[in-house]
């Protein structure tokens, strides 16, 4: 089938795309990290993140990381690794995505198989400019348990609970973490700069842990 092609000013859609032609894409595209793509049952997304998009995926992973450091949790990092699965003909590239449950199931694999393995367990988005396409239902096919979501004004935590995503005021994969404690430390942000910011969040988290 023919493809055809929509764009906007940071995406393009293209439509009818089989998927052998988007993980052709994707090996193509491998050398231009800051694409992402979106399959979703025949059509594919290209979206080009602009730099709030990036520092703010940076920054969210620079305090899960740090969060887990502090509270002593081994984790997998995977940063915006493709997550697809050819049986649901769906895929996706979180921002920043963390094995942290199952971080010990997933060690020493080379290359996960979503088939086999579960999902990360934590997904971090960044919608300052929202896709055309509905990625949580994407994410809920993957079996995604959290979800993190900043648009650039505020912070919501979901949680896959009877295959929908209800909004949690607190973090599954790391409970001493809120919504509202993780948007104070997102909101110092460009006046304190990042690592200035990282080392206040872990002094405010030794501390947090002490009073709980």
């Amino acid at each position: 089938m023919t493809a055809s092609l929509i764009q906007s000013p940071d995406r393009v859609i293209l439509q009818h795309i089989s998927w052998q032609s988007y993980q052709s894409l994707m090996r193509d595209f491998e050398p231009e990290p800051a694409l992402r793509l979106t399959y979703d049952r025949g059509t594919l997304e290209i979206r080009m993140p602009l730099d709030p998009h990036e520092t703010y995926k940076k920054l969210l992973g620079r305090l899960i990381e740090a969060a887990t450091e502090e509270l002593d949790l081994e984790i997998r990092s995977l940063g915006s690794r493709t997550c697809d699965r050819e049986d649901l003909a769906r895929g996706l590239e979180p921002a920043q995505c963390y094995y942290i449950q199952h971080a010990a199931q997933v060690r020493g694999i080379a290359q996960i198989d979503l088939t086999q393995l579960p999902p990360p367990d934590l997904a971090v988005e960044i919608d300052i400019t929202s896709s055309s396409l509905n990625r949580f239902a994407i994410y809920v096919d993957l079996q995604v348990p959290e979800i993190w979501r900043y648009d650039g004004r505020s912070l919501t935590i979901y949680s896959l609970q009877n295959g929908q995503y209800q909004v949690c005021d607190r973090s599954i994969a790391l409970p001493s973490l809120t919504a509202i404690d993780l948007l104070r430390f997102l909101n110092l942000h460009p006046a304190t700069g990042e690592n200035a910011l990282i080392k206040q969040f872990r002094q405010w988290l030794r501390t947090h842990q002490l009073a709980i």
